[in-house]
């Protein structure tokens, strides 16, 4: 038994099953809390969950706006514009009523991902746009698991701009809320605001290991 299957081995003895979970099978967060005695429900209703992930994402520095479905076309060609980004990458599957490239308001160059494209070729885009999976109110947390229209993780870690699509449907209120609805053995990658580090004198650097502006549109 390699180092690996131990660890999983634990793993799963821990959580109650002998097996690897099914895709879109995670631990179920109501039993877990009544085992552990953590909370696994936000007590919150829709608008409250909308209001708290916004709070939290702008104290991260995070752009937020708010639309309704039939304005997702131009709230997201009024962020692309005021950006000033002029090429732009789509991950696949990528469902979402983008603008016309053609419109000379947005002026912009869509580009699908292929999975060829090296890291100096993303570098060279303004800006990423992607769904998410889910997203975490109390901790302003997105989750992305790469699938159709999340895209591989290069794609949204080396662009300097991230804009990121929310339905209010997606949103939950705590962290055992979120893992519930995760496939662990997707590659999971965690964003809770613009990317940034400090040194040992406390200067705060954006951007070393991320895009360094992240914006997120909630449709409601």
């Amino acid at each position: 038994m390699s180092a690996r299957d131990e660890v999983l081995g634990r793993i799963r003895t821990a959580l109650g099953t002998g097996s690897d979970p099914e895709p879109g099978s995670g631990p179920d967060a109501a039993d877990h809390a009544q085992v552990h005695g953590y909370r696994a429900r936000a007590d919150l209703d829709s608008a409250a969950l909308l209001d708290r992930l916004a709070d939290r994402l702008i104290d991260y520095k995070c752009s937020v706006r708010r639309c309704k479905p039939a304005e997702l076309t131009e709230t997201i060609a009024a962020a692309i514009a005021e950006r000033g980004a002029r090429r732009v990458i789509l991950p696949p599957g990528l469902d979402l009523p983008l603008p016309d490239p053609e419109d000379t308001a947005v002026g912009s160059e869509w580009v699908v991902d292929d999975g060829a494209l090296t890291t100096y070729a993303l570098d060279s885009f303004d800006g990423v746009v992607t769904t998410a999976t889910v997203a975490i109110a109390e901790t302003g947390t997105i989750v992305l698991d790469g699938s159709a229209g999340q895209g591989r993780r290069a794609l949204t870690l080396i662009p300097d701009y991230h804009l990121c699509v929310l339905y209010a449907r997606q949103i939950v209120g705590l962290v055992p809320e979120a893992i519930a609805l995760l496939t662990p053995s997707r590659p999971l990658t965690w964003i809770s605001g613009p990317s940034a580090t400090s040194d040992i004198e406390l200067n705060r650097v954006e951007g070393v290991h991320g895009p360094r502006t992240l914006e997120v549109i909630i449709s409601t």
